[in-house]
């Protein structure tokens, strides 16, 4: 029967549970009913049973259960009633059963009850910040409507700071997971300032002592077991977002990129573009690599930012290191120089956070970089193994094999990266730890095979990597031995040693060999710290070697088979002639010795650094080579050398190299004494080199196919650094400026070069002269003369002494304080400008592929220093350069003053003039690069900017500490410093560097843009309306002005408020004077312009309208008449420019209308055209008018069409087919327009007569095409009568 089957079947738990409470069920009881027993009954039981314990002694969770089969009730009657009395429950049930109540509630509810339990677990979000994770699932799981989502939005985002570390990530996802498109940005910028995964690892020990308590208080509660799951949790459900949401991807990247401070930048930033990058989708990868560059190129993102990333999270980033690895590749190859130095950062900072794979992976890239051949890229490379090796000298020994691999590269690296690479081996294999001992062999190998290579190359190589083995091999150790009074092992010492006689003994049979040994020792000696008995024996057998071969007492007997009679010169000792010492230098040239002339200077280097490092500084036992004579011979026989054959030619050119090139070294050796005595022989010295100088280009010049002796050894040979003809220009030792721009400053240098601002042009005084000098200049030769270091500059603090008071007392000069005079300071201006050029303004440049090798010749010693220390050495010396440019200023300010205004006016040292104005211009030049130097972009630098600043500022306001102003304040003062000598400028480019230093200056001006701009804009006016001349009083022109010329008026155009109004005044008011004024006169009111300079000035004009009209179509769309008027002022414009030709009509005036002419055209079709179409109706006698001027300048480029077909010049008509196409296109442009607007019937076509620049027929052509320009007038006609 029924009831028999009934009662044949257990009740379940369910059923069971309730007979127990006292509750029987009868038939048709609803769930509401169930749900008031429960609220009544089970709470009951709940605070009997389960409250402390929640589980039953037979390990059952009753009240979960009951929940459970909540879900299965076939059909609730009243949910309303329901839901409401599971809240009440939830208000006094304990946390867990909280949990299970909350997440069963979307399977009990019906989907109309969905919005008011979303609101009701949304308030109770907002009280308890317990239940997040429940509440979370919960609202997931019911339909909601998108405004109710989004307020629950905002309310999580709310508690996102409150909320348990373990619960993060649920939280995250339910914010990432609801977010739409248009709200996307909004959310994620939300969610990253609110995001503060610092805090999540730093109380690390904290956190798992309070994961311990919350454990023994609570059993069955899942948490994490430190910050870090936590944060890997997070990070997996924004890269889970990320990948499935292209929205998401873009928001994370623009709430990256809108930060605009370093300080709002956190690790989430870092991370999150990690995550970016570590994603499939191109774009993400993209946008990271884009994104990171512009952030650390800004310095937004910095290196203390990386660090903490890497030190905090260093288990969840191992996870992304592939992206890392890859974000480093990326900046380390960047061109950029700003962002080079992070990608190294990120290389370090991998290798000390991740294990033993992820380095292996980190050298195998780095050492990649350095097999690439890029130079900059290998230099980065390189330095950061270096930094590796002293840092983790232990994990870098497991991949020593890696980094032995370059080796194989060593063909394609300059000999500062061998030095390098031998440094860096020599570390791992020879240091005191001796980590890749296993190495040593190798080493020992590779170096005998190259040094007994005959190729000088690999013999180079060889020379190098011994002498870097001594440096590591033979350093001074911590603790001493004891061993023969030194600090080394003996067999440690035993082996430099042989390892020095080796280098030795192979490096005798080549000069040049021997040569670089000698300065490969001294470098070493100045870079590192050698054992106490190693430098001894290299200090004795160096002094000694050197007395014998290069040293000789003076007699009375000078004779020998010399080339030419030897004489002493140059003796700064006279009272010790008899007696004294001189250096053999005529002899060793002439006689065949075992020594060469060649090591001298080297040799002398080397001796003079084992004195400092043996003695502290102290060079006295030396010091008498400064001051001792050379024998050479009397230099009176330079007078007469176009009559000696060409080996005595050459002898005597030999003779002159070798001799400016020991002075250099002892300038080098002696200018950081502070004796007055020695300070003076310095000077001295350096008064010799100038005069020297001059000779030597007079020899030069008579000696055609010279090939000097090399004098500095670590680069390619001689041959390549040639000179191709002796008017080459100077192609060795510059970088980044062109060789034309510098190359006359240079000039003045050579006492025999008075025409230093004398152009092609003159040819009318001094024709033998210039024939025989003006071809050769020593900049050409700039590789073959020693370097001088640095710490020679210190020598321009001596001051600037005229030149008048050193003819007057030449007789007490020696007596008196030591100062420079114009022909000293410019050769060492000069100098320090190539040292700053190399050092700060082409760090770019020198990342360039396949960059020639030679161009670092010459600057040896200079690449031991980074740009950072070329720059601060530079800014102590600012008080100085200041000095000097008021001194120069002073000079022409008095000049001009005594003779009203006369620059060479009777009585004027032009030669004096001459070395002014150059010194004038070399010290903007030096200024100008150093405040050009992208270092002062980042903030590291910051502090040495503001000191710069702080100087310029104090020569302004001496009477003010540096320590009252900030840097807006010392900004101002720097500016209003330099804009003072704009007075005294004595020649247009000198007047271009003043205003491209203030140009650079104002970078740094922060908002004062407007400004600095109206100041430029009225500097560059000036320089514009005033008439330049040469220091012989003629106009100034050639190549050079005319270029300065065209830069400055280029500065004039971009720095001016109104171009437009700009080009009117000079080509309607300028031009219409030139025309009236006479063949060889200026304008009056542009002194520059005249027939001479009208090309530039036209080119400039012509190029400034094209970007103006661009500018136009960025304004504002509500601006319609304004762009309408701008755009006809700009037209009327370029009618004026274009009507010009028909009076200035030379080939290279059309070949720039043309070409800028086409140019114009391309922007008024894309640009101006649709603001025509949208302004005809409101504006239609504006639009005719425009089309009316525009129509007059069409036809004249198509007269010049003609014109140019006429001529058959290809020059020319290169340019007429482009040109013939948009003048077509502006014909059906236009009919467009008019169609557009209703007015097609007024729009007409003809036929227009192809004519010449004159006007007249050509006749070849007649009728024989329909021509846009006779459709312009037809068409024109037609539209004033619409």
């Amino acid at each position: 029967t029924k009831s028999s089957l009934q009662d044949s079947y257990p009740d379940s738990v369910f059923v069971q549970f309730l007979k127990e409470s006292g509750v029987t069920l009868t038939a048709g009881s609803t769930a509401n009913e169930i749900g008031k027993i429960m609220n009544e009954k089970v709470c009951i039981v709940y605070n009997k049973e389960f409250m402390f314990e929640g589980v039953s002694e037979d390990g059952l969770n009753v009240p979960r259960l009951i929940i459970n089969q909540l879900k299965w009730l076939d059909r609730i009657v009243d949910g309303k009633d329901l839901s409401s009395k599971l809240m009440q429950m939830v208000s006094v049930a304990p946390v867990e059963i909280q949990r299970d109540i909350i997440t069963s509630l979307p399977e009990i509810l019906e989907d109309s009850q969905h919005g008011d339990m979303a609101k009701e677990l949304n308030g109770l979000l907002q009280q308890n910040t317990q239940l997040p994770v429940p509440i979370l699932d919960a609202l997931s799981s019911l339909n909601l409507s998108s405004a109710l989502l989004s307020e629950v939005r905002e309310v999580v985002m709310g508690t996102l700071s409150a909320v348990q570390l373990e619960d993060l990530p649920v939280v995250v996802k339910f914010i990432l997971h609801f977010i739409s498109a248009s709200d996307a940005n909004e959310v994620v910028c939300d969610l990253r300032k609110k995001l503060e995964l610092e805090q999540c690892v730093l109380p690390a020990v904290l956190q798992a002592s309070q994961s311990r308590m919350k454990s023994k208080a609570m059993s069955g509660v899942p948490s994490c077991n430190n910050g870090q799951d936590s944060v890997a949790l997070v990070l997996e459900v924004i890269k889970s977002a990320i990948r499935f949401q292209k929205t998401i991807s873009e928001a994370w990247l623009k709430a990256i990129e809108n930060v605009d401070e370093s300080d709002d930048h956190k690790v989430v930033d870092l991370l999150v573009l990690f995550i970016l990058h570590s994603t499939n989708a191109n774009h993400s990868r993209r946008g990271a690599e884009r994104v990171l560059k512009v952030k650390v190129r800004k310095g937004l993102i910095q290196e203390n930012l990386l660090q903490k990333t890497f030190k905090g999270h260093a288990q969840v980033m191992r996870g992304y290191f592939p992206s890392i690895l890859a974000l480093a590749q990326g900046l380390l190859r960047s061109p950029d120089c700003f962002v080079v130095p992070f990608g190294g950062h990120m290389y370090k900072q991998a290798f000390t956070a991740f294990d033993s794979y992820c380095q292996q992976e980190v050298v195998g890239s780095l050492v990649t970089h350095a097999c690439s051949g890029v130079s900059g890229e290998v230099d980065v490379a390189l330095e950061l193994l270096c930094e590796l090796v002293s840092q983790k000298p232990a994990e870098m020994s497991q991949f020593t094999v890696f980094v032995k691999g370059i080796l194989d590269y060593m063909d394609n690296l300059t000999s500062q990266q061998i030095r390098r690479l031998f440094h860096l081996l020599s570390c791992l294999a020879f240091g005191q730890e001796q980590h890749g001992g296993h190495i040593q062999d190798d080493m020992h190998i590779v170096i005998r095979k190259q040094l007994s290579s005959t190729v000088p190359k690999y013999k180079r190589i060889g020379i190098i990597g011994a002498v870097m083995m001594v440096g590591s091999m033979g350093a001074c150790r911590n603790k001493p031995d004891g061993s023969q009074g030194g600090t080394l092992p003996k067999e440690t010492h035993r082996q430099v040693m042989a390892l020095l006689e080796l280098v030795r003994s192979c490096s005798e049979s080549s000069p040049e060999a021997a040569a670089l040994y000698y300065d490969e020792l001294a470098n070493l000696l100045q870079t590192c710290k050698l054992d106490p008995l190693v430098q001894a024996w290299i200090g004795k057998s160096v002094l000694e070697d050197f007395q014998e071969d290069f040293i000789v007492d003076l007699g009375p007997d000078l004779s020998g088979p010399f080339v030419f009679p030897a004489s002493v010169m140059h003796n700064l000792d006279e009272d010790e002639s008899q007696g004294g010492i001189a250096i053999n230098l005529l002899p060793l040239m002439t006689q065949d010795q075992r020594v060469s002339p060649l090591c001298l200077s080297s040799f002398f280097r080397l001796l003079r650094l084992c004195e400092e490092v043996q003695h502290q500084g102290d060079l006295e036992e030396i010091d008498a080579l400064l001051g001792c004579p050379l024998i050479l011979t009397d230099m009176e026989v330079v007078e007469k050398v176009e009559s000696l054959s060409k080996a005595e030619r050459e002898f005597l050119c030999s003779l002159l190299f070798y001799t400016i090139n020991w002075f250099r070294e002892t300038v080098n050796a002696f200018c950081k004494q502070n004796d007055p005595e020695m300070k003076m022989k310095v000077v001295t010295r350096i008064q010799n080199i100038t005069y020297l100088q001059s000779l030597l280009q007079t020899c030069l010049a008579a000696t055609p196919g010279y090939t000097p002796p090399q004098a500095n050894f670590d680069g390619e040979s001689a041959e390549g650094m040639i000179p191709s003809s002796s008017s080459a220009l100077p192609k060795k030792g510059k970088k980044g400026k062109s060789a034309g721009e510098i190359s006359k400053l240079i000039c003045a240098i050579d006492r025999v070069s008075p025409s230093l601002f004398d152009h092609p042009e003159k040819e009318n005084e001094k024709e033998k002269e210039k024939d025989a000098k003006s071809g050769v200049s020593l900049s050409s030769y700039w590789p073959f003369f020693r370097e001088l270091d640095v710490e020679a500059l210190s020598v321009l603090q001596c001051g600037l002494l005229s030149r008048t008071l050193l003819d007057t007392e030449l007789h007490s000069k020696l007596r008196e304080e030591v100062q420079l005079s114009p022909a000293e300071l410019l050769f060492l201006l000069e100098d320090m400008w190539r040292k700053l050029d190399f050092s700060l303004a082409s760090a770019p440049a020198k990342k360039a592929p396949f960059l020639k090798t030679d161009k670092a010749v010459g600057f040896a010693h200079l690449q031991q220093k980074n740009a950072k220390e070329i720059a601060t050495c530079c800014i102590e010396l600012l008080p100085t350069l200041c000095t000097h440019l008021e001194n120069c200023h002073n000079h022409f300010q008095t000049l001009l003053s005594e003779h009203q205004g006369v620059v060479d006016a009777p009585g004027v040292d032009l030669k004096e003039q001459q070395l002014m104005c150059s010194a004038y211009q070399l010290l903007l030049q030096v200024l100008h690069t150093t405040f050009s130097w992208a270092g002062f972009s980042g903030l590291e630098h910051r502090a040495l900017l503001k000191s710069a600043l702080g100087v310029l500022a104090g020569r302004l306001k001496e009477d003010e500490t540096d320590l009252t102003l900030d840097q807006l304040s010392r900004w101002e003062h720097a500016f209003e410093y330099l804009q003072n000598f704009q007075s005294t400028v004595p020649s247009l480019n000198t007047a271009l560097c003043l205003t491209q230093l203030l140009i650079v200056l104002s970078q740094y001006g922060g908002s004062n843009h407007r400004t600095y701009r109206e100041q430029i804009t009225s500097l560059a006016k000036r320089f514009l309306c005033q008439e330049w001349v040469t220091v012989s009083g003629e106009k100034e022109r050639g190549n050079k002005y005319h270029d300065a010329l065209q830069t400055l008026l280029s500065i004039y155009l971009e720095h001016t408020d109104d171009v437009l109004k700009a080009v009117e005044e000079i080509a309607g008011e300028g031009v219409p004077e030139l025309l009236n004024a006479a063949k060889d006169a200026n304008s009056p009111s542009w002194p520059t312009l005249n027939r001479q300079t009208f090309l530039v000035y036209y080119k400039s004009m012509m190029a400034d309208l094209c970007p103006k009209s661009i500018q136009v179509s960025k304004m504002a769309p509500t601006l319609m008449s304004e762009k309408l008027l701008t755009w006809n002022l700009a037209v009327r414009d370029f009618h004026i420019l274009i009507n010009l030709v028909k009076m200035f009509n030379s080939r290279p005036v059309l070949t720039v209308c043309l070409k800028y002419g086409r140019l114009f055209l391309e922007s008024f079709l894309k640009l101006g055209m649709p603001l025509l179409d949208y302004s005809f109706k409101k504006h239609k006698e504006d639009v005719q008018s425009l089309l009316k001027t525009i129509q007059l300048s069409t036809r004249q480029l198509h007269h010049m069409c003609g014109h140019s077909k006429i001529r058959q010049d290809t020059g020319l008509t290169n340019h007429v087919p482009a040109l013939k196409k948009n003048l077509e296109q502006f014909v059906y442009r236009v009919k467009a327009m008019l169609t557009l607007n209703h007015c097609q019937e007024a729009f007409w076509l003809g036929n227009l007569k192809n004519r010449d620049l004159k006007g007249e027929e050509i006749l070849s052509q007649k009728s024989q095409a329909v021509d846009e320009e006779e459709e312009e007038s037809s068409q024109l006609q037609s539209e004033e009568e619409v």
